[in-house]
């Protein structure tokens, strides 16, 4: 197969570097699969596959960063200051399911032999120009099929993480997946168990903050995936709910793919579709604690959820209602709950209609432009104006700001000092 990839000069150097030194080293992986894809990677996505050891890697280069020097693995800075994966060739010698024991190799093809897939089990040489595809990952590419490297049971029992990934590569890359490879993946499911909640999470969220989640979960939901790792939580919605997830991030104020708030918000809207999940943010937050998700994203996804698909009349319809509403839940956690009602709307599975979401979220913001109150911090007067008017400093005060505040949220136009004053008067009389 003729090709040709253009490597980044600093990736160039860096192989020219260690062939200097006498050390066969290869281009590999992923970027080497984006380019005969015709989509470049980013610079820091380019890894070297190299017969050298790290030890060998430090005295060629000087300063290295230890990426998992156990594995190989060292961190090397290239001339443009990236900092680039070079890895000695490897072959495993035991495997667990989650993680193997690696002995140093001494040819190319040994290390291509333990990859996951044939479509990153290829290698690029800048210098002789030369595509290794022992493989046939290139021709799988073509074909558009995702299959594994030898056998798929051997394959996923090295480690289940496999099938997490091979299922983002083929809804990703627009991949079917070969049959003997399905097979062999769908088998392997109920071995994601033996996974780091961690690996699960990230993996998850790669999905979910990549453009077009829903080719990747609906495989997920397909082989069982989905249920595996959401446990009760997996949607039940089927097509509605996975094209609520991909319209958020769309055009209309609702960001886009790449934002780094996108995974959580999609994550949100992808429970909504759960068994009752709406209903129980305390399940919620136990699920995703067990995915070791931080105690702020637990936050935000279940902030995001409190909202629905759509408006709930009782917290919206009136104005004073509404302004407590968002009082209570937060700018940032409304501003989620809008772009997963967007994203509804956009999906088909909002339960109000368009004219109703719209005018919610453009009073909303009306409401925040103005600079109506959230709090009794943003009121005209405060407590020491009231300390000054002969109040004693306590929880009458308190209660006295509270009251403001809830007649501001019926008429923000009373939000003046002379106004609330005239109030606190008024309250003094009713004394």
């Amino acid at each position: 197969m003729s090709v040709r990839i253009e490597v980044p000069g600093p990736v160039r150097k860096l192989i020219e570097q260690l062939e200097a030194a006498g050390y066969e080293t290869w281009a590999v992986g992923g970027a080497v699969r984006d380019a005969l894809r015709g989509s470049p990677a980013e610079r820091e996505d380019w890894d070297l596959a190299t017969r050298a050891t790290p030890a060998q890697m430090r005295e060629v280069f000087g300063r290295t960063i230890p990426l998992g020097p156990e594995y190989g693995t060292l961190g090397v800075f290239g001339s443009d200051g990236v900092l680039y994966e070079v890895t000695t060739f490897r072959r495993d010698v035991v495997t667990y399911g989650r993680k193997a024991r690696v002995a140093f190799a001494e040819t190319l093809d040994e290390d291509l032999s333990r990859r996951d897939f044939t479509v990153n089990a290829m290698a690029w040489h800048p210098g002789r120009e030369i595509l290794h595809d022992p493989h046939g990952g290139a021709r799988d590419l073509k074909a558009g099929i995702l299959r594994t490297v030898g056998d798929p049971s051997e394959r996923f029992r090295e480690d289940y993480l496999r099938v997490l990934r091979g299922l983002r590569f083929a809804g990703v890359l627009g991949l079917e997946i070969e049959a003997g490879t399905w097979d062999g993946m769908t088998a392997a499911v109920p071995g994601l168990d033996r996974l780091s909640r961690e690996r699960v999470r990230e993996e998850l969220m790669k999905v979910l903050a990549g453009r077009a989640p829903s080719g990747t979960l609906g495989l997920y939901r397909r082989c069982g995936a989905l249920a595996r790792v959401l446990g009760g939580m997996s949607p039940e919605a089927g097509r509605g709910a996975l094209a609520t997830v991909d319209a958020v991030g769309e055009p209309d104020g609702a960001g886009a793919a790449g934002d780094t708030r996108l995974g959580v918000v999609r994550l949100a809207a992808l429970l909504l579709f759960g068994a009752g999940a709406g209903k129980d943010p305390a399940a919620v937050a136990e699920l995703l604690d067990g995915l070791r998700f931080s105690r702020e994203e637990v936050e935000r996804v279940t902030a995001a959820m409190s909202g629905g698909l759509g408006p709930d009349p009782r917290q919206t319809a009136d104005p004073a209602a509404r302004r407590r509403w968002v009082a209570a839940t937060g700018w940032g956690g409304v501003g989620d709950i809008f772009r997963v009602w967007l994203a509804a709307l956009r999906a088909g599975t909002a339960p109000r209609g368009e004219d109703e979401v719209r005018r919610v979220i453009a009073a909303a913001r009306r409401d925040r432009d103005a600079g109506v109150p959230r709090s009794v911090a943003d009121l005209a007067v405060a407590g020491r104006d009231l300390v000054a008017r002969g109040w004693e400093p306590g929880p009458g005060i308190g209660r006295a700001l509270h009251g403001l505040l809830e007649a501001v949220w019926e008429d923000p136009a009373l939000n003046t000092r002379a106004a609330l004053m005239e109030m606190v008067a008024a309250m003094e009389d009713g004394e």
